[in-house]
């Protein structure tokens, strides 16, 4: 197998698409849509998994493989997702990290435990 690579697996996906002439179908807002839909196929299987169940969730060799397909899914659609508005999804990523750092910096140690902001 060679060497897996974000923009080798995009133009894979552009290639499958265009064999298909799936193209047209294509559009931003049908991608959006797919990936919310490829995302809740992923919740729908931890739904009423207890939390220790969830943890755990791989070392079931019925549950493992289903997990993995809709990460699939949902990483392919944001990749199409991606290459179709021009977003570098690694870019896009690295910097989304950045600013979060600047947002959260490190808890001092007189600091209080994290909330989230819900609460």
């Amino acid at each position: 197998m060679t060497e897996l690579d974000v923009q080798v697996l995009q133009q894979r996906l552009v290639a499958f698409a265009a064999a298909r002439d799936w193209q047209q179908y294509h559009t931003p807002k049908n991608l959006a849509s797919a990936l919310s839909v490829e995302a809740a196929e992923l919740m729908e299987i931890f739904q009423w998994l207890t939390p220790e169940q969830s943890a755990r969730v791989m070392e079931d060799p019925g549950t493992a493989p289903r997990v993995a397909d809709e990460v699939a899914d949902v990483l392919a659609y944001l990749l199409q997702f991606c290459e179709v508005l021009g977003i570098d999804v690694l870019a896009a990523l690295a910097a989304k990290i950045e600013r979060n750092e600047g947002r959260f910096p490190l808890p001092q140690p007189s600091d209080p435990p994290f909330r989230h902001s819900s609460e």
